[in-house]
C-alpha cells in the first residue's frame, strides 16, 4: 500500500508538471520567431539584398528585383536598418524598422512597418513598397538629385578676392552634332587644337554616349587661346563646339599657383580617401590651399529624395513633365562654402611673379611683414615647374647664413667693430676653404666684423669656428625663427634645419651656410625679418582655417620642418642684438656687395648676399641668394642655378623693392 501511495503521488506531480509546461507553452506567442525573422529582414534591407528572405505572397527573388528597382535612383551607399519593435497577435504581427541613409553627408532617417504573418510555423513579411520608404506606392521608385554648393572664394590681404568663379569655355566634341561624320577624326582635330593627346581624346569620344559632349580642354574665356576658337574655325570640324561655364580661378593662370592650387574633377584617389564625401564627376581642390581646405571651400551640397512614378505619367513630355518630378520625401538645401582668408597681397604677389617671369632655373621670392609675420608674396618662378620652391624648397643658404653666425658671435661678446681674421684661405682637416673669386684683396687680414660681413669673407667666419659651437649656431638660428615647425602658416612650409652638432669640416661648412644647413626662401625671409623686428617672426598665411588637417584626398605636397619641437624659443633675439645685426646688414649696402640697393626709395635697406655651391660639377654650380629688410618688409630672393647672389638675385630684389615702394 505504501508503494502504491508513493506511485500515486509521483504521478500527480508529473501531471502537474505537464499542465505547467503546457501553460508556459501557451504563453510563448511566437515572439522569438517573429523577432528572429525581423532581424533577418532588417539585415537584408541593410544590404539591399532580400533574395534569401521569406515573403508572404511573393518569393524572395521577385521581392529582391522590386527592391533594386526602387533604390536604383539612389547613390550606391546602403542604409543602416534596425528593428525598433516587434508586436505579435496570434499568427500576425508587426515589425517597426528604422532606416538611416547617408546622402551627400546628410542623414535621411525614417521608420517603416512590416506586416508579419505566420504560416506553417514560419514567419514572413508582406512585400509592399512602403516597407522601403514611407507611403511608397506600387508604381513608385526613389530618386535623388544633388545640388552643388557654391564654392567659396580665397581672399587675400584686406579681403581682396584672389580666387573666385570666372568665365571659361570648354572645347570639345558634341556627338549629337556629328551628323554621321567620323567621331574619331573630329576628335583628333579638336585634340590638336587643344594640344592634348589625339589618340586618348578620340578614345574618350568614341566611348561616350551618342548625345554626349566630351570636353578636350577648359580655357579662360578671356585668354588668347579661347578667343582664337572662332565659329568659322570650329565649323570646319564636325561636332566641334565650345560650351561656356565658370570655374574658381585666380586672376591669371600662374598667380600664386603653387600656393593656391587649382580646382578640377576629382581623382580616383580622392574619391577613395573621401569616404563617400566625393564621387566621380565631382570637382574639388587639386593641390595647394584648394586641396588643403577643400571641405571648407566646397561647402555642403544639397540633396533631395523624391518618390517618382516608375514610368512617365500619361501625356507628360520632357517639355511638360507634369507629375514626373514626384513627391519630395527628404530635402537638405546646399550650404555654401566659407571663404578662406589669407595674407597674400595681390599687388606684391603679381610684382614678385613678374620679377621672376624670365628666370629659367627654379626660383622664388618671398616677402613678409615682420611686425605680424604676414606672408605678403610667395612666388615660385616658371623654372620651378609648379613646385612650391618659395615655401618648401630646401637649399644651402650660403653666406646669408652669416646673419646667424654673427648673432652667435655677438652673444659671445663681439660687436660690429670687433676684429676678425680674414685670410686668403682656411684649412680644416685637410680641406681648404676660399673666399669668392672677386673678393677684394684690400679686405684680407685683420678687419672689423662689419667689413667681413659686408664683403662676405668666408675665412673670417670659418676661422671663428672654435669660438662658436655648432650648438650655438643652432640656438642662434632658432632665435631668428629658423629651424622651427611651421604650424603658424596653417599650410605646408619649411623653416629650415640647422644641426645642433657637427665637427671638423662639417662645422666649418655650417659657418658659411653649407654642409647640412638648409633653408627655404620662406625661412630666409623669416631670418631677415626677425632682425628687422627685433624679435622672432612667426610667419602666417591662412587666417581662418576651419580645417587644420589636410582634407580627404588632398594632394598638396607637405614638407614639415625636421625640428619637431613646438616649445617656445629658449632665447629669442633681443632688440639690442637686432641693432647690431642691422648695423651689419646696412654695411652690405653702404660698403659691400649690395651698393645697388642704396637708391631704393623709402626706409634704408639692409641686406645680405649669399652664394652656395651644390652638385658635383667642376667648377660647382651655385645657388644665388639675397635677403633684405626695408621698413616693415623682409624679402628673400633665390635662384637655384644662379651664379653669384649679388649678380643674379640682387637685381631681382631691387626691382621688387622699387616696385613695392611705388
Amino acid at each position: 500500500m505504501t508503494l502504491v501511495g508513493k506511485s500515486t503521488k509521483t504521478l500527480s506531480v508529473l501531471a502537474a508538471s505537464v499542465i505547467l509546461l503546457g501553460s508556459l507553452s501557451a504563453c510563448d506567442d511566437g515572439r522569438k520567431g517573429a523577432e528572429s525573422y525581423a532581424q533577418q529582414l532588417a539585415g537584408g534591407l541593410s544590404g539591399l539584398s532580400v533574395g534569401s528572405i521569406r515573403f508572404d505572397g511573393v518569393d524572395g527573388a521577385e521581392a529582391d528585383k522590386k527592391l533594386k528597382a526602387i533604390v536604383k535612383g539612389l547613390p550606391d551607399n546602403k542604409p543602416a536598418v534596425k528593428v525598433d519593435a516587434v508586436t505579435v497577435d496570434g499568427d500576425k504581427g508587426t515589425a517597426k524598422l528604422s532606416f538611416d541613409w547617408t546622402l551627400s553627408g546628410a542623414h535621411w532617417s525614417y521608420s517603416t512597418e512590416a506586416a508579419l504573418k505566420k504560416s506553417n510555423g514560419e514567419w514572413a513579411a508582406q512585400w509592399v513598397p512602403a516597407l522601403v520608404a514611407p507611403e511608397l506606392k506600387d508604381d513608385e521608385v526613389l530618386e535623388t538629385a544633388r545640388q552643388a554648393a557654391p564654392r567659396a572664394d580665397i581672399l587675400g590681404a584686406g579681403g581682396k578676392v584672389l580666387v573666385t568663379n570666372r568665365p571659361v569655355v570648354n572645347l570639345g566634341i558634341d556627338k549629337s552634332r556629328l551628323n554621321g561624320k567620323d567621331a574619331g577624326a573630329s576628335a583628333e582635330q579638336v585634340a590638336r587644337l587643344a594640344d592634348v593627346d589625339p589618340g586618348g581624346f578620340a578614345a574618350q569620344v568614341k566611348a561616350a554616349g551618342p548625345q554626349a559632349f566630351v570636353s578636350a580642354i577648359t580655357l579662360r574665356a578671356d585668354s588668347a587661346e579661347a578667343k582664337a576658337l572662332t565659329s568659322e574655325k570650329l565649323a570646319q570640324i564636325p561636332g566641334a563646339r565650345t560650351v561656356p561655364g565658370t570655374l574658381p580661378l585666380a586672376p591669371s593662370r600662374g598667380f600664386a599657383r603653387a600656393v593656391l592650387g587649382t580646382v578640377g574633377e576629382v581623382t580616383a584617389e580622392q574619391v577613395e580617401k573621401s569616404k563617400g564625401a566625393l564621387k566621380a564627376g565631382d570637382v574639388a581642390g587639386q593641390g595647394g590651399l584648394q586641396a588643403r581646405y577643400d571641405a571648407q571651400l566646397r561647402g555642403q551640397e544639397g540633396v533631395v529624395v523624391r518618390a517618382k512614378a516608375s514610368a512617365p505619367a500619361s501625356g507628360s513630355t520632357t517639355e511638360n513633365p507634369g507629375q514626373d518630378e514626384g513627391r519630395v520625401l527628404f530635402q537638405i538645401a546646399a550650404k555654401a562654402g566659407a571663404p578662406l582668408k589669407t595674407t597674400l597681397d595681390p599687388r606684391l604677389q603679381s610684382l614678385a611673379e613678374d620679377t621672376l617671369k624670365d628666370i629659367a632655373p627654379a626660383s622664388a621670392i618671398v616677402a613678409l611683414r615682420p611686425s605680424d609675420g604676414a606672408v605678403l608674396a610667395s612666388a615660385s618662378g616658371p623654372g620651378s615647374n609648379g613646385y612650391n620652391t618659395a615655401m618648401i624648397g630646401q637649399y644651402a643658404p650660403g653666406s646669408t647664413f652669416k646673419i646667424v653666425d654673427s648673432l652667435a658671435m655677438i652673444r659671445n661678446g663681439m660687436t660690429p667693430d670687433s676684429t676678425v681674421s680674414c685670410t686668403a684661405t682656411a684649412s680644416v682637416d685637410g680641406r681648404t676653404f676660399k673666399n669668392a673669386p672677386l673678393y677684394p684683396a684690400s679686405e684680407v687680414g685683420s678687419i672689423q666684423l662689419r667689413d667681413a660681413f659686408a664683403h662676405s669673407c668666408n675665412t673670417a667666419f670659418i676661422n671663428a669656428r672654435d669660438k662658436v659651437s655648432q650648438a650655438q649656431l643652432s640656438a642662434a638660428a632658432q632665435s631668428l625663427g629658423v629651424g622651427l615647425p611651421s604650424d603658424s602658416l596653417a599650410f605646408d612650409g619649411y623653416l629650415g634645419n640647422v644641426p645642433s652638432s657637427a665637427e671638423g669640416t662639417e662645422h666649418a661648412a655650417s659657418m658659411i651656410g653649407q654642409g647640412k644647413v638648409l633653408l627655404s626662401p620662406l625661412a630666409a625671409a623669416v631670418m631677415a625679418g626677425s632682425v628687422g623686428k627685433g624679435a622672432p617672426v612667426t610667419p602666417k598665411l591662412v587666417l581662418n582655417s576651419d580645417a587644420p588637417e589636410p582634407a580627404p584626398g588632398a594632394t598638396a605636397s607637405s614638407s614639415p620642418s625636421p625640428s619637431a619641437s613646438a616649445a617656445p624659443i629658449e632665447k629669442p633675439i633681443t632688440a639690442a642684438e637686432s641693432t647690431k645685426l642691422k648695423d651689419l646688414m646696412r654695411a652690405v649696402v653702404t660698403s659691400g656687395h649690395a651698393g645697388f640697393l642704396a637708391d631704393v626709395p623709402g626706409a634704408p635697406v639692409g641686406a645680405k648676399t649669399g652664394t652656395a655651391e651644390f652638385g658635383m660639377d667642376n667648377p660647382p654650380k651655385t645657388h644665388a641668394w639675397i635677403v633684405a629688410t626695408h621698413g616693415d618688409l623682409a624679402v628673400a630672393v633665390f635662384v637655384e642655378d644662379g651664379g653669384l647672389g649679388a649678380d643674379t638675385s640682387g637685381p631681382l630684389l631691387k626691382k621688387f623693392l622699387v616696385g613695392a615702394a611705388g
